[in-house]
Formats: C-alpha cells, sequence, structure tokens
C-alpha cells in the first residue's frame, strides 16, 4: 500500500513539471508576439493608423488590449495617448528602427545583393532595410553611392568596394545626408541601380514617406538610376505617408517578406513591378 502512493506521486510531480514547463513556453510566446505588436503599433501610428479602433482591426486584438499596449508605450516615450488613439511623439533614433524586424529585413538585404553584379554602380538610400543590403556587399567589385551613413560605416572598412558619399546636411538621429548639396550631386552622377527604402506603400500603390526632407533625394535617385528596386517588408504595406515619393511604373522591382499581402504583390505584378517575396 505504501510502495503504491510513490510511483503515483512521482507521476504527479512529472505531470506537474511537464504542465510548468508548458506554460512557461506558453508565457514566452505570449511575450515575443506582445514585443512585435507593440513594435508594429508604433510604426502604424507612425505612418498614420493612431485610432484604437484601427488598430485593434489592423492586429487582430481587442480595443482594451491596445490601450494597454498604448498605456505601456507611451510610458516608454515611444507615443502619446491622446483621445480615441495615440499620436507619434517624435521620430524614432535610427537605432531603435534598426532593430525592427530585423528577420525580414536581413533576407530582404540578401536578395537585394543578389540582384548587383560585380562591376556595377548602384544608390543606396537611407535607411534600416538598405543598411542589411550593404551587409550583404561586403567583400565585392562594386561602386557604392550612397547618403545613407551607416551604410558607408559598414563598408568603409571593405577595399573592393568603390564608396562615394553624397554631401549635404548631417541628419544625425537617422544617420543620412540630405539637402541641396546631396541632391545636386546626384543630378551629375549615373548609376545602374537605385535602392530605395520607404516609409510605406500605399493602397494605391504609391511609394509613400512620413519624412518630407529625404523624398527629394530618393526622386533624385530614382531620376539618376536606369532601375528602381524598391525594399520594403510586410510592415510597410496598407503605411500611410505624408509624401507621395513615385508611383508603381516607376519601380521595376519590389523586394518583399513572404507576409506581404498578396492581393498587394499581385497588383504590383499587373502593374509591370518584378515582385521577389522572400
Amino acid at each position: 500500500m505504501v510502495g503504491s502512493v510513490k510511483p503515483i506521486r512521482r507521476t504527479a510531480d512529472a505531470l506537474q513539471t511537464k504542465s510548468n514547463s508548458k506554460s512557461e513556453r506558453l508565457y514566452a510566446a505570449a511575450g515575443m508576439l506582445r514585443v512585435q505588436r507593440r513594435q508594429e503599433i508604433v510604426a502604424a501610428v507612425r505612418s498614420g493608423t493612431s485610432h484604437v479602433g484601427e488598430l485593434a482591426a489592423a492586429f487582430g486584438v481587442s480595443e482594451m488590449t491596445v490601450r494597454r499596449d498604448l498605456r505601456d508605450l507611451e510610458r516608454e516615450g515611444k507615443l502619446t495617448r491622446v483621445h480615441g488613439g495615440a499620436i507619434f511623439s517624435g521620430e524614432p533614433s535610427f537605432a531603435e528602427v534598426v532593430v525592427e524586424r530585423l528577420d525580414q529585413k536581413d533576407r530582404i538585404g540578401a536578395a537585394a545583393a543578389a540582384l548587383v553584379a560585380d562591376g556595377q554602380t548602384i544608390m543606396l538610400d537611407i535607411g534600416t532595410t538598405t543598411l542589411q543590403l550593404a551587409r550583404h556587399l561586403r567583400g565585392r567589385e562594386v561602386t557604392v553611392i550612397t547618403s545613407n551613413l551607416a551604410a558607408y560605416e559598414e563598408l568603409l572598412p571593405e577595399t573592393t568596394v568603390e564608396l562615394v558619399l553624397l554631401g549635404g546636411v548631417v541628419r544625425r538621429n537617422y544617420r543620412s545626408l540630405v539637402g541641396v548639396l546631396a541632391e545636386d550631386a546626384l543630378r551629375q552622377l549615373r548609376a545602374d541601380v537605385a535602392f530605395l527604402g520607404a516609409s510605406g506603400v500605399d493602397d494605391d500603390l504609391s511609394v509613400v514617406d512620413s519624412t518630407m526632407v529625404e523624398v527629394p533625394i530618393k526622386r533624385a535617385m530614382i531620376g539618376s538610376a536606369a532601375k528602381t528596386v524598391l525594399l520594403a517588408d510586410s510592415a510597410k504595406f496598407g503605411m500611410r505617408g505624408a509624401v507621395r515619393v513615385c508611383g508603381a511604373a516607376e519601380v521595376d522591382v519590389l523586394v518583399t517578406d513572404d507576409g506581404a499581402p498578396a492581393a498587394a504583390r499581385e497588383a504590383l505584378r499587373r502593374a509591370g513591378v518584378e515582385v521577389i517575396a522572400v
């Protein structure tokens, strides 16, 4: 009788341990989902989606969950709550944005680098996805023209890469060069391919940006390159920006991740854009 108690107790202990382990895994997964959702909420608010109801529908959660997220994000200083939603409290630093959706950006960067042939001249726009492209160009024999200071620093040690850094005014927060000097320099240069970043791809397939001072640089790169490749992860689709950079007709290739909306990808293909989803 006494001997039969121990196996039962051991079985109960094992079940409890298994239950605890499962709970810990579920808790960790929920935590990761919450972190990712909050990163994407900040991106959505930055691009113009600011109402609680819109955010709840976009992320498939309750309005109460969104309100909790907004409360915590406000405490972290990433946005400001207002009646019915939130507003963006300032441009995020490059260091904050560079870690958002890093896996997708790295895959996009690798796929974009595969489009570059040795000996070509390319233009690299500002942004964190174009930085990932720069990282995949290390050791390549290419010429890189850029206003992206982070990409410049990434490629500076690479003796095989010919670097052309545009002049202009330094935007320290986003590690880029802007202004009339950069724009004038781009008018004097020609490239095989321009790789662009953007704040979003609107529902009408327009490429949009939320930072007005960057838009003339993007347009000048489009005008100076034989081919334009847009690098945009799936979170950029449906996002709104303050300024239209260009339409789908001015984009030759889109490189995105496999989470990009199927309808948007198909619409871009019908518009004549080659779509690469990784």
